[in-house]
């Protein structure tokens, strides 16, 4: 149940932190042109509605149909909003957040069930349409059920609220919040719950306590104070005042979460002063006009009304005393804990909550290939790592993907150098091996090392795989002879890939935009392969440019020069799903061989290449 929720708050979350910098905007109109505002001006003061009751649930709905159905999900997601912010009265924060993903969700199931069965020539059409048509319905659907329903959520919501102010009961919400801070469900809370109750309340009475009940970064200083005071294991002692600055400045609070998982009772003290600071905040009749994002004092400070800042103030200080004066003791008698162990417990319950889980014992069940598109060069190492692998029957997954958009259960996670911090994003959990191509490389010799070390010899389930690769990959018109251009004179790198986009197009394989998107995608990071071989490809946004499934060949018997290597065979790859993936991995299989590289560079006509592939 604790994992559920942590994968719910974090879903929640994810729809809203990117969009962080629009509240933040939001915030600093309302707080400097509103009537009560800093520098009080009606014109620029009426910015701020349209960008509450638009903008902001269309950002949220944006992201979470992105992240559901891609691009177009997100548009749908956007599309389907509209028809719930117009069918409310309320801000429909809370409205982006359920209609964004079940828009995503929704393409994303009509995706999967016309894959294959579009035409030729008909793809953009579809795809652009089903957007369209899929977005009108669940717009309107919005404006009739889903705008009311979730009115009422909100009305509901804020009524409770309001009678929690009323019989001075809010304060006590710290004995829930505080806890779930530390099960990383800060964020989900914060922006999930208290962001969408505090903009209805900020658009009447133009501040809402609710901003306040978790980004205070008071509780937090107290109890990194008392172990920077008192500590008696030097490590934890000495690693305090780091996580002072990072916290209280960066606004980063996770940074004191390990220091309360070594000591769980510990969490009496935040819970004590957020109790004593709401009640604080809500005699005075404190507020914020938007959500402070980072937790940081500049930016809780940032987005208190005017004539309020020492207030605000008064109630961090409030809270920074309280807790250091109740975890202080509690650290005293605490004795000598292990802060790296508390780390690691953080680490994995931060997995936890991302739908991941750190593997014990190095245990590796899915390898994840990932480039830039996660289209040629992904897919050709790791069509050829799967087989290589297959032998040592270790049952293990062998896929690939967009670095983007790595799978959460991945183990490993194989790049080029220049996509590592790309790759760490997208799969924190996973171990990171960086390589510099996917045909040959130490770091792949080293990983394979590793697993065959682990080989049991057991049924061979790998092979089953490939197997189905394989069957479902056969496609004759994938490569043919029109395709093979031979005998051609040296020429730039942006030349050859331009002429294999060309050659691509001329054949209907993609259309005229995906040529630029081919010498976009290498601009982010090379396509040569190693051996003489370069794969050119577009980046992961031109795939609904591409028609069908091909790949063409173009020749070069002086070489192109690709940064510091050559490149005498260009293929370019335009694909669909795995249709193209056979065909690379003999690519592959065929140019491990250096006679056959031979071959292929002194190849005189068409037919000599496409015999060897066939």
């Amino acid at each position: 149940m604790k994992n559920k929720l942590q994968k719910f708050g974090k879903f929640l979350s994810s729809m809203v932190m990117p969009n962080i910098g629009a509240f933040i905007a939001w915030g600093f109109i309302t707080a400097l042109f509103i009537e009560k505002g800093w520098f009080p001006n009606a014109e620029l003061a009426g910015i701020q509605p349209p960008m509450l009751t638009y903008l902001l649930p269309i950002l949220i709905a944006y992201q979470g149909g992105k992240m559901m159905g891609g691009e177009r999900g997100g548009v749908m997601g956007a599309i389907a909003t509209v028809g719930v912010i117009c069918g409310a009265e309320q801000t429909m924060l809370i409205g982006g957040m359920f209609m964004g993903p079940i828009a995503g969700l929704l393409l994303k199931k009509f995706d999967e069930a016309v894959e294959g069965k579009i035409p030729a020539g008909f793809e953009m059409l579809v795809n652009n349409f089903s957007v369209g048509i899929f977005g009108m319905v669940l717009a309107i659907i919005g404006y009739y059920v889903i705008g009311p329903v979730m009115a009422a959520i909100l009305a509901f919501l804020t009524a409770g609220v309001a009678v929690l102010v009323q019989n001075k009961l809010l304060p006590f919400v710290a004995i829930f919040v505080e806890p779930a801070k530390v099960l990383f469900l800060n964020n989900a809370i914060n922006h999930g719950i208290f962001t969408p109750i505090g903009a209805e309340q900020a658009a009447e009475a133009g501040k809402s306590i609710m901003y306040m009940l978790e980004a205070n970064p008071g509780p937090g200083l107290g109890v990194l104070l008392a172990y920077w005071a008192f500590a008696k294991d030097k490590t934890t002692k000495s690693s305090a005042p780091g996580a002072v600055i990072i916290h209280f400045f960066g606004g980063i609070h996770e940074i004191y979460f390990p220091y309360i998982l070594m000591n769980p009772v510990i969490i009496i003290a935040p819970i004590v002063a957020s109790i004593v600071t709401i009640f604080f905040y809500s005699i005075v009749g404190a507020g914020l006009v938007g959500p402070a994002s980072p937790g940081s004092i500049i930016a809780f400070l940032a987005v208190a009304p005017k004539g309020e800042t020492l207030i605000v103030l008064a109630g961090v200080l409030i809270a920074t005393v309280i807790s250091f004066l109740v975890a202080s003791p509690i650290v005293k008698m605490s004795g000598d804990k292990n802060l790296n162990e508390a780390t690691e417990k953080m680490h994995d319950m931060k997995a936890a909550a991302k739908g991941t889980q750190i593997k014990a014992n190095g245990e590796i069940k899915k390898i994840v290939f990932a480039c830039d598109a996660g289209m040629g060069s992904s897919a050709m190492g790791a069509t050829k790592f799967r087989n290589r692998i297959a032998p040592l029957n270790l049952g293990i997954t062998v896929i690939n993907t967009s670095v983007d958009n790595v799978p959460a259960d991945a183990d490993v996670v194989v790049c080029q150098t220049v996509l590592q911090d790309r790759a760490k994003k997208s799969a924190p959990q996973a171990q990171l091996v960086t390589i510099g191509n996917f045909l040959a490389d130490v770091n792949l010799d080293a990983l394979y090392a590793t697993l065959e070390s682990k080989s049991t010899g057991k049924t061979a389930t790998n092979n089953t795989v490939v197997e189905e690769v394989k069957e479902k990959t056969n496609n004759k018109n994938v490569m043919v002879k029109e395709g093979i251009k031979t005998g051609l004179r040296a020429v730039s790198k942006e030349e050859a890939i331009k002429a294999a986009g060309e050659l691509l197009n001329r054949l209907g394989y993609v259309n005229e935009n995906y040529i630029s998107a081919m010498l976009e995608r290498e601009k982010t990071v090379s396509t040569y392969m190693g051996f003489g071989v370069a794969i050119p490809h577009g980046t992961a946004s031109a795939k609904n440019e591409v028609k069908k499934t091909g790949i063409v060949l173009l020749q070069y018997p002086e070489g192109v020069d690709f940064g510091d290597e050559k490149a005498y065979l260009v293929f370019g790859i335009a694909g669909i799903g795995d249709e193209h993936l056979d065909l690379l991995a003999k690519i592959g299989t065929i140019i491990e061989d250096e006679n056959n590289i031979e071959k292929l560079k002194n190849a005189k006509t068409a037919e000599e290449i496409l015999d060897m592939f066939n």
